[in-house]
């Protein structure tokens, strides 16, 4: 299954990021993803306007959920996806951290090159302390820290 796993995070592009409000109810949004390979994180580009930013912000603990694209008139329930769950950090502009993650960011998305000099946008690391797999109808495993981040470097 860490196979497949590689296979789905070196596949997509986007995640369904799940976070905390202020009034403790879910939030889900849409976010593209890259993954920083030495640091074993996951590198998410958010504005400051954006509610799931002030969320994770206040309360770092988020999930994200990758799963493969649909394909038409096939059923969908045995859909390979991963629900990440993890620690969310704003990385200090132009630490260095913060360089490596934005370069393993336009590396995969260049078009968003421009947003990266807006003041309002961040760059966060997720560092990922778990996840649940799901490669099939029926196949399901939990994985560790350590798992995941070696999943992380071979998808790269």
């Amino acid at each position: 299954m860490i196979r497949e796993l590689r296979a789905l995070i070196a596949s997509q592009r986007v995640a369904a990021l799940g976070t905390i409000g202020d009034d403790g109810g879910a939030f889900v949004s849409m976010v593209p993803f890259a993954l920083e390979p030495v640091l074993g994180c996951l590198v998410i580009h958010v504005s400051g306007l954006a509610a799931h930013t002030g969320n994770l912000q206040a309360r770092p603990k988020i999930s994200l959920l990758v799963m493969q694209a649909e394909v038409p008139d096939e059923p969908v329930h045995a859909l390979p996806r991963v629900t990440l769950e993890g620690l969310a950090t704003v990385l200090e502009p132009r630490g260095q951290t913060w360089q490596s993650c934005r370069a393993v960011y336009l590396q995969r998305f260049p078009e968003a090159a421009p947003m990266t000099q807006l003041g309002d946008f961040r760059f966060v690391a997720v560092e990922v302390k778990g996840a649940r797999q799901v490669s099939g109808f029926g196949v399901a495993r939990s994985i560790g820290e350590e798992g995941v981040k070696r999943a992380f470097v071979q998808a790269i």
